[in-house]
């Protein structure tokens, strides 16, 4: 009796693990079994050879499992490791490792959830951490330790806003263990969350958002994306990959864009206004192509749109998204209702969407503030 970890090649490049079970007594004495989990099978960047490294780690933990589990069987000793005794014993470490391997198709969420696993690792220490031991003291321990210098790369500590979404994951994590019925209750329930700090949006004024118009930028492709952004309210992520099937007209609407949000998932139809489709120009032929096509977003993109704002005149530190941020302040300042707003920026909460609305008001409050000293 014997269970090995086997490897097979896939088309899409990646390598599929199994379990190959040698079970001489049975009568199918080999079966083969699936574990859902894959390998780089060139594994380049550093991400790539840590996904695979933790990747086998818990494929080898689960065979280690059923090949415990098989033997226990077969000696009888089965009432020894009841379903209900080995969840209690079951690794945190591991746990989590498996909630991060599921989210492996989504890169910016895989990623977060994996920096998460390595703060838990290191929090946990060598000996590690049974999912029934972790309590209130542990969860506000590990807390602490988001928001502490003790980080485990370089003494870096997190900002308050990285820390709450390490947090928040780990949380998730936890709900999960209390659904998957690991735990009879959620610690997490008694520690207050790590509170968000609320950034400084910057954005542009009508009147510099017209002078960028007037200003020659060495990329017109990213020049025409940003103040597209500006009119649209469109996330960068949904302007990359916007086809030009998805930009539709009728009557009833005038010109509107059909199109699943890359962040959210969710299916959205955005009116647009007749300045913001005679921005993109003329269609292509085929209605599968790329709207902004050659249109890339690396590390240089930043600087290049900060060249174009110096140039303008404009001394603000400027992002592309600030041009999301435009959006949603001239359309406040210009009197659409925030609810109108909020739908129109694809926010799944009207909490999101008050932020803007802040801003509009210290606007107003710095403007009255802004009449000189009468002497009176």
């Amino acid at each position: 009796m014997n269970i090995s970890l086997r490897q097979k090649s896939l088309k899409n490049g990646r390598i599929s693990l199994f379990l190959d079970y040698y079970l001489p007594k049975a009568k199918q004495t080999r079966r083969k079994e699936s574990l859902k989990l894959y390998l780089y099978s060139n594994p380049k960047s550093k991400p790539q050879k840590e996904h695979n490294k933790n990747t086998l780690i818990l494929a080898e933990s689960i065979r280690s499992r059923q090949l415990l589990k098989l033997q226990h069987e077969e000696h009888d000793f089965s009432h020894l490791i009841r379903d209900k005794d080995t969840n209690s014993k079951k690794s945190f470490i591991a746990y989590f490792r498996e909630q991060t391997q599921k989210k492996i198709n989504n890169k910016s969420s895989y990623g977060i959830w994996n920096s998460v696993l390595h703060y838990i690792t290191k929090y946990a220490g060598t000996n590690g951490v049974f999912i029934q031991d972790i309590d209130k003291q542990w969860v506000e321990g590990f807390k602490e330790y988001l928001l502490s210098k003790n980080a485990p790369d370089n003494n870096i500590t997190l900002s308050v806003n990285t820390a709450h979404i390490y947090f928040s994951k780990f949380k998730t994590s936890i709900r999960q263990a209390q659904k998957d019925k690991l735990l009879n209750h959620n610690p997490c329930e008694d520690v207050a969350h790590i509170p968000q700090e609320e950034k400084e949006r910057e954005f542009l004024t009508l009147e510099e958002l017209k002078t960028l118009v007037k200003t020659e930028c060495r990329y017109p492709i990213l020049k025409k994306a940003f103040l597209f952004s500006a009119l649209t309210g469109l996330r960068k992520s949904d302007i990359l990959k916007m086809k030009w099937r998805e930009v539709q007209y009728s009557k009833e609407q005038g010109w509107y864009i059909r199109f699943t949000q890359k962040k959210t998932k969710g299916t959205e139809t955005l009116p647009i206004s007749t300045q913001a489709r005679d921005l993109l120009g003329e269609p292509n032929e085929d209605k599968g192509t790329l709207v902004f096509n050659g249109l890339k977003y690396d590390g240089s993109t930043s600087i290049r749109i900060q060249r174009w704002i110096l140039n303008a005149g404009i001394s603000k530190k400027i992002t592309f998204h600030c041009a999301r941020h435009t959006f949603a302040t001239l359309q406040l300042t210009f009197g659409t209702d925030i609810y109108t707003v909020s739908k129109l920026l694809g926010h799944r909460v009207l909490k999101t969407t008050q932020i803007y609305a802040k801003i509009i008001d210290q606007k107003k409050v710095d403007a009255v503030n802004s009449i000189p000293n009468l002497d009176i």
